[in-house]
């Protein structure tokens, strides 16, 4: 079935008839405009600092023949419509995490993240090198798009409560802010699930609509300025160990691109990925110390939640296993990170410790 067709045909198509008024790619001599839609408010720390980065690494490195215009969430789709808007051609690419699409197809989970999954350099190892491009093509071709890793976040925190979690029964009944299969993973625990867009969150946990939010990590969480609502900050989490941000073009409008346009949109992505990661890894100790003296108390899960977490994280992962390109993308993953992670924490890992354990960090 041609998806795309068939979506301007629903009401999806109704919206884009709607919106028909919109400009489609503009081209005056020579030169082209490509609107970007992200799944951000503007403002918000690092992410949206990704999506500009990267929009203006491919006017910068194609000398302004290729324009990029960012929309931040709602101001021209709302947050969770992009993936929709760039398929039924209402903009060209979408700047986002790709967990918030599970409804479209599940296997999307393992190109933005898993639970007790990749770290950002695995992630790399695998997309790059390892097998996971090809299934990303392949997947992603479906829908009539192509991805590229454009950023993340690293390590996520556990994230902002109301109250102690002290047993897994803590969270019966909880409501907590939780998008993927990490919100999978916490509903099995008994958890109201909530998938609020980054700029809601805020005034959910205010006003009590919510208990408790994960959101980034101490950085992008001060600025968010969750420290003024509750004092109760895990700052390990299970879901999020490295979560990757997508640039996610419309294959039409990538086939239609020169070479030269393909290369820049390429390596500008590549580029935005490295900085991104260096961007929040720079700030989170600073920001952490801060909210720590603010009064916020700094706390980890007992190991009777990490083994709660660790149980109903491997349901959700397989649940889906029933379709084929979700097993093939699970077979391949789960294969390449088991090959990282044995060098990595031989090598790396075991340095770190010493390190840290000679020169007294």
């Amino acid at each position: 079935m041609d998806r795309r067709s068939f979506l301007k045909n629903t009401a999806l198509g109704g919206g884009a008839a709607a919106a028909s008024t919109l400009a489609a790619p503009l081209y005056a001599q020579g030169n082209r405009t490509l609107t970007m839609v992200t799944t951000w408010g503007r403002g918000l720390a690092g992410v949206h600092d990704s999506a500009q980065y990267c929009a203006d690494a491919i006017i910068a490195m194609s000398d302004g023949s290729l324009t990029v215009d960012v929309k931040a969430a709602g101001e021209l789709v709302g947050a969770f419509e992009v993936f929709d808007a760039v398929t039924a051609g209402q903009a060209d690419l979408y700047h986002g995490v790709d967990y918030y699409f599970l409804g479209q197809h599940p296997a999307l989970s393992f190109f933005s993240q898993v639970p007790f999954g990749m770290n950002f350099q695995e992630y790399n190892n695998w997309f790059y090198h390892d097998g996971g491009r090809e299934l990303a093509d392949e997947l992603y071709a479906i829908f009539g798009l192509k991805c590229f890793p454009v950023g993340n976040t690293g390590p996520q925190s556990g994230g902002w409560f109301n109250r102690e979690i002290n047993s897994p029964d803590d969270f019966q009944g909880l409501k907590f802010r939780m998008p993927g299969q990490g919100g999978q993973v916490l509903g099995k625990l008994g958890v109201s699930v909530q998938n609020l867009p980054g700029s809601e969150v805020y005034q959910a946990l205010s006003s009590g609509a919510i208990d408790g939010t994960e959101w980034i990590g101490p950085w992008a969480d001060e600025k968010a300025g969750f420290q003024e609502i509750t004092k109760i900050y895990y700052t390990a989490g299970f879901h999020e160990p490295g979560p990757s941000l997508n640039l996610t073009i419309s294959l039409d409008v990538y086939e239609s691109l020169s070479p030269a346009h393909k290369a820049i949109v390429s390596n500008a992505a590549q580029a935005t990925n490295i900085w991104s990661m260096s961007q929040f890894m720079a700030n989170n100790s600073a920001a952490l110390q801060r909210l720590q003296a603010g009064g916020v108390k700094i706390m980890e899960f007992p190991d009777s939640v990490w083994d709660a977490f660790g149980t109903a994280a491997d349901e959700v992962v397989r649940e889906p296993m029933g379709d084929d390109i979700y097993k093939r993308c699970y077979d391949s993953y789960m294969a390449s990170m088991r090959s990282s992670a044995m060098w990595g924490s031989r090598s790396e890992g075991a340095y770190t410790r010493q390190r840290n354990r000679v020169v007294g960090i």
